[in-house]
């Protein structure tokens, strides 16, 4: 598939989509969003895709937020042309239904699909990552960073909220406190306090970046079930918001009890009473047959 705003590049068993509009410092626009939806879904369908990773073109930018060469009218979504591949939310009298999918914000639409990918997703920052290119790092499992990155969750100084569903992400990884210092100044810091609050995992010299992305998701996927991979990724990210730990039991239950009958589990086993590298079978694309009812959200796009 060609896409105008990304590149996709699949080697080795990674997929890597790069942010591609260095003249724009990688600016989000909405064919951005709705491209980087598509890539996850060509992850996700490939089964030779073990992890994905994110980064930006340039040195500049991992993306600077939202383009706004619109001006005013950029986070006025009433007008916006590309409610049109939701429909609009607009009524006939002029009001607004905002329950409607076209009234959704295009960059929640982009973090629910992160959310959702059956493989790592790891974020290579490169460069500043402001606004959206901030709040959609957050349901990244893994977060690397260039010490030249700078990041902002800017959007109170552009007389707006935080989107993306960051107001559940962002507590969850940096802690409330944090959270609210970063969302109510709208400051932007550098890599050292990204790192020193959790943001991010680590700090990498511009040029061992990429490469230490890419060990990373080799380390996570070399001796792991790819099904395993995908339904442990669900089950850690999902049980953040359980009530009780019951919840948790109740999944791992169904989750054990489906997976122990799998080829996967008998060739784990195996495996490893044989002292050999284990040869996985179960494919992520031909299924989770039954282990993907018990995730399935009925209002996800």
């Amino acid at each position: 598939m060609a896409f105008e705003t990304i590149l996709v590049d699949v080697e080795g068993g990674i997929l890597t989509i790069t942010l591609h509009r260095p003249d724009r410092m990688n600016a989000f626009t909405p064919l951005m969003m709705r491209e980087m939806v598509a890539a996850f879904d060509q992850a996700d369908a490939d089964d030779a895709v073990r992890a994905v990773i994110v980064t930006g073109s340039g040195e500049r930018a991992f993306c600077a937020g939202a383009d706004l060469g619109a001006g005013a009218a950029t986070f006025d979504y009433k007008d916006r042309a590309d409610r049109f591949d939701l429909g609009s939310p607009l009524r006939d009298d002029g009001s607004v239904d905002l329950s409607h999918p076209g009234a959704r914000d295009n960059g929640g639409r982009l973090t629910l699909r992160i959310f959702n990918c059956r493989k790592p997703v790891i974020g290579a920052i490169n460069g500043a990552a402001v606004g959206i290119g901030a709040t959609m790092l957050l349901p990244m499992d893994f977060r690397l960073a260039s010490t030249t990155a700078r990041f902002g969750f800017v959007f109170a100084r552009r007389g707006i909220v935080p989107e993306a569903a960051s107001s559940w992400f962002l507590p969850r990884l940096v802690g409330i406190e944090t959270a609210l210092e970063w969302c109510y100044s709208g400051k932007v810091f550098g890599a050292d306090e990204a790192r020193d609050k959790k943001l991010v995992r680590a700090l990498h010299a511009p040029e061992d970046l990429l490469p230490a992305a890419r060990a990373l998701a080799l380390e996570l996927t070399a001796d792991s079930a790819p099904v395993s991979v995908a339904l442990t990724r669900q089950m850690l990210w999902r049980m953040l918001g359980a009530a009780h730990p019951m919840e948790a039991h109740r999944i791992d239950s169904r989750m054990i009890w489906a997976r122990g009958a799998a080829s996967d589990a008998a060739e784990g086993i195996a495996s490893f009473l044989e002292k050999r590298p284990a040869h996985f079978v179960d494919s992520v694309s031909a299924g989770l047959p039954h282990e993907a009812d018990y995730f399935v959200d009925p209002d996800y796009f």
